[in-house]
Parts: structure tokens; C-alpha cells; sequence
């Protein structure tokens, strides 16, 4: 625009004079487009720090968790979620091989509750916090980190259930807690109320940055992520892109077919920690445990297809394979005319709503993404 205006004035020196404007407005531009950070390097290579050993150790625990909202109390179920868990990194760090990382399920602390938002939101946890303080002295005593997902609140979010994966480092402090991406929306009758990055991603943006949408958090073991999304394609090769290694993913139910396709796919070890249910929970035994780690081949490099309480384990030789390892070679410049076009039913930020207005059950949620739709309205 500044170049139009300059050539219908009479200057006698109008070309110089748009020169310099048409300069500043493609510095302006780069400024703009400098001013977001490279989330993805354009030789296909990314960032790592110096690792500490060549091969490490990954140990994935399946356990049952008492749910909170058939505990005695919530400081008593949590107490006892917590020394179940004491019971199992203790385990981990004194049988077969020395862990890294332990890997917990998505519900290790409060086990998954039901009912209406603001019957749920009693039965979340905030991080850090008490809980996360305990684990933190064990992960410390152990010399590993401890990955777990949990319902959780935030002041900064009010009304919101957050589905969060805490890492806890070696130090025993927290490290990074990863919120969910996305939640599966269509796969049931009804939909999942809690807030994810995608139903609330401006204010998530503003709050925290581009950067924190597909974290890395880059180990002295290697570059990992922590999720609980499943059968989506499109996360984990973001993830890929910004220079995953190991994709920790904890679940309530998940497909081993998607475990194996992910790690194939997208040329990183997977590790899938699945909760389990004792037979008076009346979930049927097949929907838990099954958890598994998985090689870039999608290979399986350790199993338990039982639903009984145990722990896996598998060695990573992450220094061979990070070695001359580039980001994986998508077909993005073919595909993009497709994707361009594509109109995803549900448009971000749907649940960025006043406290009162949140969707209160299940129902609600669906009413409210029917009401979003793209392709219903």
C-alpha cells in the first residue's frame, strides 16, 4: 500500500521514494514473520542436548487407581493412589534394570470420575502440587522420571478440566506438564467436556506462546513428549516434526494398531501406558491394560496384553538411532491443495467460554459442537 500511495504523488524522486517504502514494507513483513519461532528446522534437522548415555531405559507401569469418587474421601483416595504409586516406581527401580523413565497411565491418582462438571471438577488435583511433591521425592531417590496424566484444575483456567501429563525430573521437580492436543470428537453418542489446546487455542496461544502448542521437552535421554490423544495422525506428526524421540502417551483405552503406526510412520519409540480395572470396577477386564513400547519399525518391544496391575520395560539405544537422524520426509507440498481446502467441522477455540457457560455433562458438549459444526449448520 505504502508503494501505491508513493507512485501517485509527484515526487521528483518517486522511484527512490517507493523503493525505500517498498523496503520497509517487506522489512516490516519479515519482522512480522520473524517474530514467530521456528518450530520447525528447514534442513529436517532438530534441536537436541548432549546425551548422558547411550542406551536408556523405559519402564511403563499398568496399575489400578482407586476412583475418588468412591473413596472414603478425596484426601484419603489420593493418599492411596500415591502409595500405590510408591509401591510401583519402587518396584520399577529395584527390578530388572535400572529405569530412566517410568511411565503411569492417564488416571494413576484419581482414576477416571464421571458425572457433571462440577461433580468431576472435585476430582482433579493441581500441579504442582502435594502429590506431584511426593512422586518428586521418589523419582529423585530413584535417579529417573516419572511421567503420569491426571485430571487437574488451574486458577488461570476457572471451570476448567484440564487433562494434563506431568513429567517430574530427576531432581524431583516438574519438568513440564503436557496438556492434551485434542480430544476425539465424534467416536461416541456423547462428547468429552474437558479443555483441551484446540477448544481454547487463542487464549492458550496468548497465555503461553506457539511454542508450547507441540512441546519438546529435550532430555539428557533423549527428546520427548507426553500425550494423550488417540487416533490422530496429525498430532503425533507434529510432534515428529518438532524432533520427538520417544512419544510417552498415556490412556483410558486405546488401539495397539495406532501405537504401532504412530512409531512406524512417524520413525520414533512409542511407549503406551494403559489403566487397568479390577473386576468389582464392572468395566469389562479387555478394555484395560494391553500397555506396550514400541520400536520406530513399530515393532513391539515389550507387552503385557494382561489387564493385570505389572510393569514393562525395554532399552532404547537412543544414541544410534538419534545418529545422522533427520525429522521424517512428509509429502506436504503434494497434499497441500487437499488440506487447503479441508473445513474441519468444529472451529477452535469452542470452549473458550465464561466459567457459567461451560458445557455441564457429556449431553451438553455434544449440543454444543453440533451447534459449532461447520458441516451440520
Amino acid at each position: 500500500m505504502g508503494t501505491l500511495l508513493v507512485k501517485h504523488m509527484n515526487f521528483p524522486c518517486g522511484r527512490a521514494v517507493a523503493g525505500v517504502a517498498l523496503a520497509g514494507f517487506w522489512s516490516l513483513a519479515a519482522l512480522a514473520q520473524s517474530a514467530t519461532p521456528v518450530l520447525v528446522q528447514p534442513d529436517g534437522s532438530y534441536a537436541t542436548v548432549p546425551l548422558e548415555k547411550d542406551v536408556v531405559v523405559v519402564k511403563v507401569v499398568q496399575n489400578a487407581p482407586i476412583n475418588l469418587q468412591k473413596a472414603p474421601s478425596m484426601k484419603e483416595g489420593l493418599a492411596t493412589n500415591v502409595e500405590r504409586m510408591t509401591h510401583w516406581i519402587n518396584r520399577a527401580c529395584k527390578e530388572g534394570k535400572k529405569p530412566d523413565f517410568i511411565l503411569f497411565n492417564e488416571f494413576p491418582l484419581t482414576g477416571y470420575s464421571a458425572g457433571t462438571r462440577e461433580e468431576k471438577l472435585k476430582f482433579t488435583i493441581r500441579i504442582p502440587g502435594p502429590e506431584t511433591a511426593r512422586i518428586g521425592e521418589l523419582a529423585k531417590a530413584c535417579d529417573t522420571y516419572v511421567v503420569f496424566g491426571s485430571y487437574a484444575t488451574d486458577p488461570d483456567w476457572p471451570g476448567h478440566i484440564l487433562s494434563l501429563n506431568t513429567v517430574i525430573g530427576r531432581d524431583g521437580k516438574v519438568k513440564k506438564a503436557f496438556w492434551k492436543t485434542r480430544n476425539v470428537i465424534r467416536f461416541m453418542a456423547e462428547e468429552t467436556p474437558t479443555t483441551t489446546l484446540e477448544n481454547v487455542r487463542d487464549r492458550f496461544r496468548a497465555k503461553y506462546g506457539i511454542e508450547e502448542e507441540f512441546p519438546v521437552l529435550r532430555t539428557e535421554y533423549g527428546n520427548i513428549a507426553v500425550s494423550t490423544v488417540q487416533v490422530d495422525p496429525f498430532t503425533f506428526a507434529a510432534y515428529a516434526m518438532r524432533g520427538v524421540e520417544i512419544m510417552l502417551r498415556t490412556s483410558t483405552l486405546f488401539s495397539k494398531t495406532d501405537v504401532q503406526a504412530v512409531s512406524f510412520y512417524n520413525n520414533m519409540y512409542s511407549a503406551m501406558s494403559n489403566i487397568t480395572f479390577p473386576p468389582e470396577s464392572g468395566v469389562p477386564a479387555h478394555f484395560g491394560g494391553g500397555s506396550l513400547i514400541v520400536d520406530p519399525k513399530g515393532q513391539v518391544m515389550a507387552e503385557d496384553p494382561s489387564n493385570n496391575e505389572s510393569f514393562i520395560e525395554a532399552e532404547i539405544p537412543i544414541a544410534a538411532f538419534r545418529k545422522g537422524r533427520r525429522i521424517p520426509r512428509y509429502p506436504l507440498e503434494v497434499v497441500k491443495p487437499v488440506f487447503d481446502q479441508y473445513r474441519q467441522e468444529i472451529p477452535l477455540n469452542h470452549l473458550d467460554l465464561p466459567p457459567d457457560k461451560l458445557p455441564q455433562t457429556n449431553k451438553d458438549m455434544k449440543d454444543l459442537l453440533d451447534s459449532q459444526s461447520r458441516w451440520l449448520n
